[in-house]
């Protein structure tokens, strides 16, 4: 793992992070961390965002025998309905 320093850090932003990682019951440390890794998150989804329409601008995507994405919600949606009902109730507390 790398180490990292930030200088300069104005009072004022210090105080706001510092408490934004007691609200969430985090060490200052923490807290940090997961707001560099989250920011990392977003470069990482960007790239793939531009990548995807580079793609697409270039004739990339789903091909023509592609299925349709509202006909297999559908059917996953039909198939939950169906194995819902097929199985015993939940939480019941066994035989009536």
């Amino acid at each position: 793992m790398v180490v990292l320093t930030i200088r300069d850090v104005p009072d004022d932003v210090r105080d706001a992070l510092a408490r934004d990682a007691r609200e969430r019951g985090q060490s200052l440390q923490s807290f940090l961390l997961s707001v560099l890794k989250r920011q990392a998150d977003f470069g990482r989804n960007r790239q793939l965002l531009a990548d995807i329409e580079r793609d697409l601008a270039t004739g990339g995507g789903a091909g023509d025998d592609a299925p349709d994405a509202a006909e297999l919600l559908e059917q996953a949606r039909t198939e939950r309905e169906r194995n819902s009902k097929d199985s015993p109730v939940r939480g019941t507390g066994g035989a009536a």
